[in-house]
């Protein structure tokens, strides 16, 4: 056990991933990365036109098309990503400040599952109110940040088997991003941008097909898209090119090794075409 003295003098920084939400990528640093990114995802469309060699179907390569063939893939991501993290701090500094000009503590509710595949812990994440105060307010003026992006455009709902919200969450995530969407706020203002983990599948693909096209030995084809993703309201498990026929505010992903688990315990059914695979 700790000693008061000690205590009192220990500090725990760790990095916070949004629970539920994914935004978008700003991985490429500066306006030149941007354009790099932006000349990899279009020569990459033309490849997706031209060779049947690489690892994606016919039908997967029609839905990404449109959203790589416009020059700036990469461009739109960082000037998104930026976006969000302009609102995220104005949003902080907003709601933060105390009426007496001090700051509140942050208030953290932890996954089920709490550290992602790179470490970081997936939290909901909100000023912290007293319970005096949270008797006079409404629930959106207690809202998490988590909710504040996604009700700004800045953030799509990205729900990961095991860690499902609670049915009343659930909700609100969803009717806020539909209004979000339906408002073309944020990223929505947008159509043919890639939704976040769609920009980072891309990312892996180019280097798979970077790798193909110049006979280098490549990468594991199927790495660059893992996850797997279920129907929300039929209960139907997709492979994880077919996430597109599930629509947005119905997915629910989950990594090769929950499958088992899940398919007895949510009592999911596979699609035809994943049937097809087996």
């Amino acid at each position: 056990m700790w000693d008061t003295a000690a205590d009192s003098v220990l500090t725990v920084r760790t990095s916070v991933r949004l629970l539920h939400v994914d935004v978008p990528e700003v991985t490429a640093c500066t306006v030149g990365g941007a354009r790099r990114i932006d000349e990899r995802f279009a020569r990459l469309a033309r490849w997706l036109e031209q060779r049947p060699d690489l690892p994606v179907t016919g039908f997967f390569a029609e839905y990404l098309l449109p959203k790589l063939g416009t020059g700036r893939a990469g461009t739109l991501h960082v000037e998104q990503g930026r976006a969000a993290a302009a609102f995220a701090h104005a949003t902080a500094a907003a709601r933060l400040p105390r009426p007496d000009g001090t700051e509140r503590p942050l208030f953290l509710r932890t996954a089920g599952t709490p550290f992602d595949h790179r470490g970081r812990l997936w939290a909901y994440v909100a000023p912290y109110y007293s319970a005096a105060e949270r008797r006079g307010m409404t629930r959106a003026q207690r809202s998490t940040f988590n909710l504040d992006m996604v009700r700004a455009g800045w953030a799509v709902p990205f729900l990961v088997y095991p860690n499902l919200p609670a049915t009343p969450d659930l909700a609100v995530l969803l009717e806020d991003t539909a209004g979000a969407r339906a408002a073309g706020r944020g990223i929505w203002a947008d159509p043919p941008t890639l939704l976040p983990f769609e920009y980072r599948a891309v990312e892996r693909l180019c280097t798979i097909a970077e790798s193909i096209a110049t006979g280098a030995p490549p990468p594991d084809p199927a790495a660059w898209q893992l996850l797997y993703c279920a129907d929300m309201r039929t209960r139907v498990l997709h492979g994880p090119f077919d996430y597109v026929e599930v629509p947005l505010l119905d997915r629910l992903w989950l990594w090769p090794a929950d499958v088992p688990e899940a398919l007895g315990r949510l009592k999911l059914t596979f699609s035809p075409r994943l049937l097809d695979t087996h």
